[in-house]
This record gives C-alpha cells, structure tokens and sequence, in this order.
C-alpha cells in the first residue's frame, strides 16, 4: 500500500507570508479529516498533495518518492482526487464519467475491457447513481454529480483518497453513506485524506485531524486529542457546547448572548 508523507511542507496560500511546516505521514487504515475557517488554505494544501499546486517550500512525498520526480500517470494509480466543485466541459454520461477512473491503468489508445465496465458498475451502484448511467453528467443534481464524483475516485481505486468536502451537496442519508464507504476504504488498507467543514463528521468518521488556522499555524494527531472544545473554539472564533451522541461528542455552536 501506498504512503504519503510531507516534508517540511508550506503551503502557497496567497496574501499569506509563511506558515507552519507540516510534517505528516498519511499511512494506510488512517482516515484523516482536515478542519479550519474559509480561507485556512485546505483546498490549497489538498491540491499541493496532489502535486496540482506548487508548494511554497519543502515536498511531498508518495511511497519514498519525490512526488514532482513522479509521471502523472504513477501518480494517478496511487493517489486520488474528489474535487470539491468540477466544471464539465465535455458531454459524457455518468458511466462514461466513472471510466475515467480507469484511464490510469489502461495503455495509450486501449479501450476499457470488461473488468473495467464491471468495475465502474458496481461503483455506480455503491454510490446509487446506477440507475443514472446512460443520463449525461449535465443534466444531475449536485449531489447525484458529487456521488458520480466519488464512484468515479471507486473506479480508479488508489490506494490513496484525496477528497475536498466528500459530502458537499449530499442529503442526510448519502452524507452516511459516503462516510460509511470511506471508513470502510480505510479499513481495508486505504488512507483517507479529506478536508470537512462539518465538526461532528470529523469526530465520528476520522481516525486523525489536522487543523489548519488562517494565520497559517497548524497542529494534528490523532482525532480525540485534537477535538478539543478549546482548540476548536479558538480555530472558528465560535463558542461551543459539547454533548455526546451515540458514543461520539457532538459539537454545537452557541448564539451570541
């Protein structure tokens, strides 16, 4: 299995002049979820994981690897990305969408074989959309397209997931069900890398926490000791009441008086 690891990592946030080097290891059965305020730089530190940014100083690195010593294509069969918003610019149907997921394995000009459409299939049906594979991506909801998104990252089946707000646009029942799915990817030998605006998503489903600040300061660790109402208080500026849940705090923003 894959590892991904940073190095002394600083991320390049514009408008920002420094920030806390990161040294994080991202290690198979590890679901991580990244938490911080509008514009703390997680969508940027997701990117510059993937190797789509350029980082500020320091590196990543992907199974002992320099990832900018790395093709794309190496890349892509280790690692994995789910954007938090996509643009369409060409026609395709969802099942032609989830194939793309295959594209890393395939040689140039192969076309995708049976395994791959079974694959992509059974992807479809994990995430529901199934019944959705002949329609064009276009014509979906957000969230029928963000469940297309994370069948598509099943299909490519990296050892590593990347995935910026996994439940952006998703009702109760399938923000459950991705996080059920990711947690289960976890547990078969899988490294979750996830950036959440949601609090009680990160204390339920994560195994560790980073939290990022907009100052640029940074700590992380395993996720009871980094959900703290102190820490988490002080990263959105917003009081807090605890209260436990099914064996999970859950953590609930209080009005100003």
């Amino acid at each position: 299995m894959s590892t991904l690891h940073t190095r002394d990592l600083i991320i390049n946030v514009p408008g920002r002049t420094d920030g806390f080097p990161l040294n994080l290891s991202v290690e198979p059965g590890q679901t991580w979820g990244v938490l911080g305020p509008n514009g703390a730089g997680k969508t940027t530190l997701l990117h510059t994981l993937a190797g789509l940014l350029p980082a500020r100083s320091g590196r990543v690195v992907l199974s002992d690897a320099p990832l900018i010593a790395l093709k794309r294509r190496d890349i892509a069969r280790q690692l994995g990305l789910v954007f938090q918003e996509r643009q369409d610019s060409f026609p395709a149907t969802v099942m032609e969408t989830a194939l793309i997921g295959r594209h890393p394995w395939l040689s140039p000009w192969e076309s995708e074989q049976a395994d791959d459409q079974i694959r992509a299939q059974q992807a479809l049906a994990a995430m529901d959309v199934d019944h959705l594979s002949g329609r064009l991506l276009s014509t979906l909801s957000g969230g029928e397209r963000q469940r297309v998104a994370i069948a598509t990252l099943m299909t490519q089946n990296p050892d590593i997931w990347l995935l910026d707000e996994p439940t952006n646009h998703l009702d109760l029942h399938h923000q459950v069900k991705v996080m059920s799915l990711l947690r289960d990817q976890s547990v078969a030998g899988k490294a979750v890398f996830m950036c959440l605006h949601d609090l009680n998503l990160a204390a339920r489903w994560c195994s560790h926490v980073l939290l990022l600040y907009p100052n640029g300061d940074a700590c992380w660790g395993p996720a009871d000791s980094m959900l703290k109402p102190s820490a988490l208080e002080q990263l959105y500026n917003q009081k807090l009441v605890t209260v436990e849940a099914d064996g999970a705090p859950v953590f609930v923003p209080v009005s100003p008086s």
